[in-house]
């Protein structure tokens, strides 16, 4: 790992659509200058993908930092924990090779994700499919549930796994309530206590070692001259307040969080790195203006979603594909206030003849510039676009600006101009080394 050139400086990554731009390459590039990574929010439902040397590792709650030798790995404060789905996710990392258990450290107070949470989350999904509602799109993994816990300030914690009489205490307490809902509203089984119980004391006794204040532990690497990664999950899009709401996930995705989700001072975040497709992609229900029809060979939408292999790391389901929508990336810059942006999958546009890029929307016969935040406005948006001519050049692996094709160069361009961020790198493959750098984050 290289010295920081600068003492204490911290880069936040988050993603700029809804989810799945493909941070985790970009935070295992960036790992290279940084002493620490930090997930600052989500749980499990997030999924990044490395590839590194043409081996690909699929990460859902540890920071991909982890991949890096040497780098200490923090979950934070505001990440919800399955804590049987951390250990087997360390697991899987260990008969692979990665050493992780001495080297992953985490907060007291992230919210425990239970069975019963996964069973609402699922119950509750199934009711709205039922019921016409629709589904939201949840991965049923029990998110919600467990930050709705956390907000009414009845959740079990990971620090309550030192207490085997206060977590019985507090979990027959939450049981009760949730098998309620469960039988009585959801039409579902209620669950029981003692095997919930038995089985969170065996995972406590393995969590033990890794608990810390993460909040300090941050502090005094950049004191000691450290610089340190913060790693989002999902996408601006699908923030809880700033998103598609209600097709959104249950946490806030952007770069503000940082400082709230980890316990630290925002003064802690210097750079804000955002993630951003050379198209867009969703997974789940919600609005989508610039969507376009995947199913027909030939197609655009099509092209997108073979060619860039177009699936959930964590559910596989199929993303929907569309263009680039500047409009909704103006509203991800005004939340975090970007620094700059980082382009993948540029080379998933390859052999295009036009390419598009939604530049606004008509709406009831006026025109916008920025995404609405009411999800039936943006339904009612028609995309304004912009037409390019493509390139036939591949671009799989470029590292240098100069030896992207003429077209590629003009498009990025005009994204930049229109969103009105620098684009400081562009990704051209999925291996770490597939990277154009213009500015680098931590070297400025």
């Amino acid at each position: 790992m290289q010295a920081a050139s600068k003492a204490g400086h911290n880069v936040v990554v988050v993603g700029t659509q809804w989810g799945d731009e493909g941070k985790g390459k970009v935070v295992d590039w960036l790992t290279d200058h940084a002493a620490a990574v930090v997930r600052f929010q989500g749980g499990h439902n997030a999924g990044h993908t490395l590839v590194i040397k043409g081996k690909k590792t699929a990460l859902q709650l540890i920071p991909s930092g982890v991949m890096r030798d040497g780098v200490a790995c923090y979950i934070g404060n505001g990440v919800v924990v399955d804590p049987t789905h951390l250990l087997g996710e360390i697991e899987r990392l260990e008969a692979a090779g990665v050493e992780v258990r001495s080297r992953l450290f985490i907060s007291e107070s992230c919210p425990l994700i239970l069975p019963f949470h996964v069973e609402l989350d699922k119950a509750r999904e199934a009711l709205r499919e039922s019921s016409g509602a629709g589904k939201i799109g949840t991965t049923g993994k029990g998110i919600g549930p467990a930050y709705e816990d956390k907000v009414a300030r009845r959740a079990l914690r990971v620090q309550d796994l030192k207490h085997p009489d206060r977590f019985a205490k507090k979990l027959r307490d939450l049981l009760e309530l949730h098998n309620f809902v469960l039988q009585g509203f959801l039409k579902a089984d209620a669950l029981e206590f003692q095997p919930i119980f038995d089985h969170a004391m065996k995972v406590a006794e393995q969590l033990k070692p890794m608990l810390a204040d993460v909040g300090v532990r941050i502090h005094e690497t950049n004191l000691a001259g450290g610089s340190v990664l913060f790693e989002g999950a999902q996408g601006t899009l699908l923030d809880i307040d700033h998103g598609t709401y209600p097709y959104v996930t249950s946490s806030n995705c952007v770069a503000g969080n940082a400082a709230a989700g980890s316990g630290v001072g925002p003064d802690k975040l210097h750079y804000i790195l955002g993630i951003t497709k050379a198209y867009t992609t969703r997974v789940g229900s919600g609005p989508f203006p610039t969507e376009l029809p995947m199913d027909e060979p030939g197609t655009v939408g099509h092209h997108l979603s073979t060619v860039g292999q177009e699936r959930g790391t964590v559910t596989g389901r199929p993303r929907r594909c569309g263009w680039l929508d500047a409009a909704a990336m103006k509203r991800s810059i005004l939340i975090n206030g970007l620094t700059g942006l980082c382009i993948t999958k540029l080379d998933v546009l390859d052999g295009l003849t036009e390419i598009k890029m939604g530049v606004g929307y008509e709406l009831d016969g006026r025109r916008i510039d920025i995404l609405p935040l009411d999800a039936d406005e943006i339904v009612a948006c028609k995309p304004v676009y912009e037409s390019f001519p493509g390139w036939t050049d591949s671009t799989v692996g470029t590292t240098r600006w100069d030896d992207l094709p003429l077209n590629a160069r003009c498009y990025l361009e005009r994204v930049q101009e229109i969103i009105g961020a620098p684009i400081d790198m562009v990704s051209t493959g999925p291996d770490r080394e597939h990277t154009i750098l213009l500015r680098h984050p931590y070297l400025g």
